[in-house]
């Protein structure tokens, strides 16, 4: 690299830890998160607040550079956000929500923290992974500080209980997957994915990994307990029931429909001619595959979903063949999944009649734009600790030295459209606060890969795994 280049990168290097800086929110004068934009030129709209999800980033980068206040901050303010008592009122939060957002408003002269559940979002959405993000963020706190004792305090303990309770309660449902709506994680819009989605079933399995490190107190044996019945119940479904390479495309062309009893194969019966054949033998690598992003009754939704299979790998729900073969695919398909602005959120997007009937006409999820196979640099970060967990840090090289100057000349987007990812969004906003975050996780990360613990998990014994397959096998049959 030339010295002229090396100091440009410097130089946008610098800025955008100015600009994450510029977008810090201030309550009572502590730093209490990010907005989600500082971008004076438009309305602000809801972007001038903190989204759990959208801070998880910067959050992360904050506790590799040691400053630690604004973190705990974060987490003592969101966590007194978190309803604690039962409300039989339908259109109010369940206990142990946390919000999308929050804002710092004034009355009286006096500033107060409003939480969003929802009820404010286009088309009311309930963000049900913000209380997962914040449990592994928990975590990766208490493992960058080595403080256990936020975690211990009885709040805590309590919080993460109610999270726990609200996610393992009894339920109209015999997976042990969660169960939830359309838009009710990063794809907060209406996409399709509504019932058991790849990103929440990853994003719980690592949320459930991260309780059960932290609680610890007297009295949430029971919650530890159903822990450690679902966990390997949960490892167990989604790496057999949602990964899809050649040889597993092959067993579902020839499944036969309406089996019954122990000895059907085709459990969720899946209608082979429900899924595009010739489109993914065309497009899957012989030695790749990934995880599908929903299975369900009579449906397998064969869309690749970014986020999903890259957390996956990250938290070690799929096996290290299975993660392997995931990162094999994005190599193979990279002018497909990254081309010029890394990375797509999903592949291939809704086209034609199908966008029509599934989005509902959504204007602002046409095909390749925004969630429907939209290009969010946010997922950088999430490639680069993909890349480091398999050994192929040549991929996030790769695709930072893509998105460096495009991203910067552009001011740090929200999202770009179009097949390459060289549109900037119709709609989104600049200075997006994590797609500034998702660069600089994903160097920092690159550079320093001994901070990968903060969001990685070792691998759950794989005898156990094994036990859960055979036993839901079983239990399905019967």
């Amino acid at each position: 690299m030339e010295l002229n280049e090396l100091d440009t990168n410097k130089n946008i290097e610098t800025a955008a830890w100015q600009a994450l800086e510029n977008s810090i929110l201030y309550y009572r004068g502590r730093p209490v998160g990010t907005v989600a934009a500082y971008d004076a030129s438009v309305e602000a709209l809801n972007y001038d607040q903190c989204f759990i999800r959208d801070f998880v980033s910067s959050a992360l980068l904050f506790l590799i550079k040691g400053r630690f206040d604004i973190v705990k901050n974060f987490l003592e303010e969101t966590l007194k956000l978190q309803p604690k008592e039962r409300a039989l009122d339908a259109y109010k939060p369940g206990r142990g929500l946390i919000p999308a957002s929050f804002k710092v408003v004034i009355v009286d002269g006096e500033e107060y923290l409003e939480a969003d559940f929802g009820e404010h979002a286009i088309a009311r959405v309930t963000p049900v992974d913000s209380c997962l993000w914040w449990l592994i963020l928990l975590r990766a706190y208490v493992i960058a500080t080595k403080d256990f004792s936020l975690a211990y305090q009885p709040e805590f303990q309590t919080g993460i209980r109610l999270i726990m309770d609200i996610c393992l309660a009894n339920r109209f449902d015999m997976y042990p997957t969660l169960l939830v709506p359309d838009g009710a994680c990063m794809i907060d819009r209406r996409m399709g994915i509504y019932g058991h989605p790849l990103e929440i079933q990853v994003l719980f399995f690592a949320a459930l990994r991260a309780a059960r490190e932290l609680l610890v107190c007297k009295g949430n044996q029971d919650i530890v307990n159903a822990i450690d019945n679902r966990l390997p119940l949960l490892c167990g479904h989604i790496r057999q029931h949602y990964w899809i390479d050649i040889n597993r495309l092959n067993a579902i062309y020839r499944f036969k429909g309406e089996e019954y009893g122990k000895t059907a194969v085709n459990l969720f019966n899946i209608y082979a001619d429900s899924l595009p054949y010739y489109k993914l033998d065309k497009w899957l690598p012989r030695t790749g595959g990934y995880l599908v992003g929903n299975v369900g009754p009579s449906q397998m939704d064969t869309r690749f979903f970014t986020l999903g299979n890259l957390m996956a790998v990250i938290s070690g729900l799929s096996t290290e063949e299975q993660s392997e073969k995931i990162m094999v695919l994005i190599q193979e398909r990279w002018d497909d999944l990254v081309a010029d602005m890394p990375m797509k959120i999903c592949y291939p997007a809704l086209e034609g009649e199908e966008y029509r009937l599934v989005t509902g006409c959504d204007p602002k999820n046409i095909p390749w734009s925004y969630h429907n196979a939209g290009s969010w640099p946010v997922l950088m970060w999430m490639l680069a600790a993909a890349a480091i967990k398999t050994k192929k840090k040549y991929l996030v090289e790769k695709a930072i030295g893509i998105a460096l100057p495009k991203v910067s000349d552009d001011e740090w987007p929200e999202y770009y459209d179009g097949k390459q990812g060289r549109l900037i969004g119709k709609q989104a906003r600049k200075y997006q606060t994590w797609t500034i975050a998702g660069f600089l996780l994903a160097k920092e990360l690159t550079l320093h890969p001994e901070y990968l613990p903060l969001v990685s998990f070792e691998k759950l014994p794989a005898d156990l795994v094994s036990q859960a397959c055979e036993l839901e096998l079983s239990s399905v049959d019967s």
